[in-house]
């Protein structure tokens, strides 16, 4: 099998996980053409994303109503978050949206809203803002597609943001670094902080689970940011570090 990216190959080892009960760090190398380096870091992160359980050699499947149950927690979690940053958008903003699965819920909470101006960097995102009925003005910024990001990256994207203002920009984050601002596994942060450059505001939306974690790219630092959106499983430490670093907190409550 040719080498995928990083995303759908982590999405296929939980499809076989599924199917088969378990797998193995050696015929999943296989597999995927990769080596055993990385499929094990691909179980570690399934297992920090609590999609399976790690074994010597391999992984097997968590029992389904436990990964069912988690999956329509996380599903709330990013609803509400994206419930409370409509809340912030107001008739005719001209706002970005940058791809995401938790920037992507608050597409649904924008039927309401008259005469917005939406840019995004998702073809997903697109085709939902598409569909709405209120038919906001849609702009992409094409560029060069990323699968891992599965999004528009690169500097063709970059002019085509340089060329608009926008007052507000919606992204999300793989994590939170307290001292430094926003991480990301993806190394493209290029286009990341061009929105940030052309937003009057920027509202990063993410659930508290990623707050702390260690992710090695910095994308958004605080002097960037706004305001911060995320779900009441955030700690009262946490809550404190981060106004104290300036940012407006909002916590949206189930």
């Amino acid at each position: 099998m040719s080498k995928r990216n990083t995303q759908q190959r982590r999405h296929n080892i939980i499809a076989d996980l599924n199917a088969q009960g378990e797998v193995s760090v050696d015929s999943l190398a296989k597999q995927f053409d990769t080596s055993e380096v990385t499929i094990r870091k691909d179980l570690a992160a399934l297992e920090t994303s609590g999609l399976l359980l790690r074994r010597y050699g391999g992984a097997v499947a968590l029992p389904s109503e436990i990964t069912e149950a988690k999956v329509d927690q996380l599903s709330q979690q990013k609803l509400h978050i994206a419930k409370k940053a409509a809340m912030l958008i107001r008739d005719h903003n001209r706002i970005i949206i940058d791809s995401g699965q938790t920037t992507s819920a608050l597409v649904s909470e924008l039927a309401n809203k008259k005469g917005l101006v939406v840019m995004t960097n998702a073809l997903s995102i697109a085709n939902e803002i598409h569909a709405l009925e209120n038919e906001p003005t849609l702009l992409m910024t094409g560029g060069t597609w990323d699968a891992t990001s599965e999004a528009f990256q690169g500097q063709v994207a970059e002019q085509v943001l340089r060329s608009y203002d926008f007052d507000q920009l919606f992204i999300g984050a793989d994590g939170i670094d307290i001292k430094r601002g926003t991480t990301t596994f993806n190394e493209l942060i290029g286009l990341s902080r061009v929105m940030a450059e052309v937003a009057r505001e920027v509202i990063v939306m993410v659930e508290s689970a990623k707050i702390t974690k260690k992710i090695p790219n910095l994308e958004l630092n605080w002097q960037q940011i706004h305001t911060v959106i995320t779900d009441d499983g955030l700690s009262e430490e946490m809550r404190i570090a981060l106004t104290e670093q300036g940012v407006k907190l909002i916590i949206a409550k189930g």
